[in-house]
C-alpha cells in the first residue's frame, strides 16, 4: 500500500480540493413545444423524442 513520504501542506490540499466543482446540468430546446429539457432525453413536457412520441404526459391523459 502507497504512504506519502512527506506531509502535504494545507494549501497543497485544499487547492485539490477546490477544483471539485458542480455544474448545472445541460439544457436544450424541445424542438416539438420548446420546453427545456436535458440533452438526450425524452421532453417531459410533451413526451417526444427524435421527431416520436415515446410517453403519454399529464396533458395529453387530460384530453
Amino acid at each position: 500500500m502507497a504512504v506519502p513520504k512527506h506531509k502535504s501542506s494545507k494549501a497543497r490540499g485544499r487547492s485539490r480540493v477546490a477544483n471539485w466543482k458542480a455544474t448545472a446540468p445541460t439544457l436544450v430546446e424541445c424542438p416539438q413545444c420548446h420546453a427545456k429539457k436535458p440533452a438526450f432525453a425524452v421532453c417531459p413536457e410533451c413526451g417526444y423524442y427524435n421527431g416520436e412520441k415515446k410517453i403519454l404526459v399529464e396533458s395529453d391523459k387530460k384530453k
